[in-house]
């Protein structure tokens, strides 16, 4: 873990409701200016409208009813370019876009994803809940019975060292959606969220925070608040730069 004497300043917004494909668009934005060094590190912060997204190596029998059923159901569907299998994203459920230079922090992907693991760990123990990571299976769990339940999935995606895609973590989130999915691939696992192993109602900015205060400990990154047009404001910048000097 790096050092005090080694935080850099990340900026971390909070995007609030906002549809996956207008996120992704704005992910792709960050991630071209990251790679061109003209933007600091960005930890996205956001919560979806129902969509259930697969990655690269998922599988789609996964998905256990039609896209006519989801158009029904109100759930749009992508394929997208993480890690990982499918899972649902949707209203109650924090997700999380850390859009950061690996190389400048450590070139160790497996590493980077136990650090997101960790930080919802920790975050998730200031609630007096024990999540915990099960052996070959990515994301955060907490123990039920004589089983486990998936608290958090994880899919990154990286390139040239700029991460993008990352977390999404239940907090009052409707876990009867789930049902659509084998969530992440896996069949004798449940989802589970805060407000389900708490008992009591748990709002995303009771949670947020927490998550990004130690991931940033944990990477070294001083996350600095900042506003959606501060960052697009900084975006147009670095776009116009580049076509300045292309």
């Amino acid at each position: 873990m790096p050092n005090d004497e080694e935080m850099t300043e990340a900026l971390q917004i909070d995007l609030g409701l906002i549809g996956y494909a207008e996120a992704y668009a704005l992910q792709q934005r960050v991630v071209a200016a990251r790679k061109a060094g003209a933007i600091e590190d960005v930890f996205l912060l956001c919560e979806h409208p129902h969509v259930i997204t697969q990655g690269r190596n998922g599988k789609r029998e996964h998905l256990l009813v039609s896209e006519h059923v989801l158009r029904q159901k109100g759930v749009e569907y992508y394929e997208t370019s993480r890690g990982g299998d499918i899972t649902y994203h949707g209203p109650g459920q924090i997700v999380g876009y850390p859009i950061l230079n690996l190389g400048a922090i450590r070139r160790d992907v497996v590493w980077y994803v136990r650090m997101l693991e960790e930080a919802m760990i920790r975050a998730t123990a200031e609630f007096g809940i024990a999540a915990e990571r099960v052996a070959g299976k990515t994301g955060i769990w907490v123990r039920v019975g004589s089983t486990e339940e998936k608290l958090a999935a994880i899919g990154v995606h990286i390139s040239r060292w700029v991460t993008s895609h990352g977390f999404a973590y239940n907090v009052s989130t409707d876990l009867r959606n789930f049902e659509l999915i084998v969530p992440c691939g896996i069949a004798d696992r449940r989802a589970t969220s805060l407000e389900k192993l708490l008992g009591r109602n748990v709002e995303e900015k009771e949670v947020a925070p927490r998550i990004a205060k130690h991931l940033g400990q944990l990477l070294g990154l001083e996350m600095r608040e900042a506003s959606r047009k501060e960052l697009l404001e900084k975006l147009e910048r670095a776009e116009q730069a580049v076509m300045v000097s292309a």
